[in-house]
């Protein structure tokens, strides 16, 4: 076999096992999600057979953040509030950095309401909502030497019912 061969082979199997690594991660991923929104636990921890610990898996939870869910309602907030900040071209659009500076300050106030610094004056703004933008979810942290544990584990066919069990020997 030659040198490139070989690569070729290897890259091959690399590329089949993390397919096949990503399709399980997937899946254990929304189960663990799902073990955790049933039992309210916001930490658990990862440890092997043996009750060594190697990583902790956590609750994230996404803070709130403006988002505009109406253009057009929006559009019109600030052109009546604050014209300067609309270009007007074949489309008519709130200038991107006015935008990003409005919906931070409704992120940091946690309400679709902004007030303008120069009058004072306070706005309900129509067209946004203060809401997660992506799912409650978890994390994986391992901890030190967490890695090299698992590894080890692995080597010494700890793992094989675990993790990638089609693959075990029989």
């Amino acid at each position: 076999m030659t040198d490139m061969q070989q690569l070729a082979l290897q890259e091959a199997a690399l590329k089949a096992l993390a397919d096949e690594i990503g399709e399980q991660l997937k899946a254990v991923k929304v189960e663990m999600q799902a073990a955790l929104d049933a039992s309210g636990a916001t930490r658990v921890t990862a440890a092997l057979p043996d009750g060594t610990k190697v990583a902790t898996v956590s609750m994230t939870e996404p803070k709130p953040t403006a988002v505009v869910v109406d253009d057009a309602a929006f559009r019109e907030f600030v052109r009546a509030t604050a014209p300067g900040e609309i270009s007007v071209r074949l489309v008519t659009e709130v200038r991107p950095a006015y935008a990003t500076a409005v919906l931070a300050d409704m992120t940091a106030a946690g309400v679709a309401r902004w007030v303008d610094t120069g009058t004072g004056e306070v706005h309900d703004v129509p067209g946004v909502e203060v809401r997660a933008t992506r799912a409650r979810g978890h994390s994986v942290r391992p901890v030190d030497g967490g890695r090299e544990a698992i590894a080890a584990a692995w080597r010494a066919g700890t793992l094989a019912g675990l993790v990638l069990p089609q693959l075990a020997a029989t």
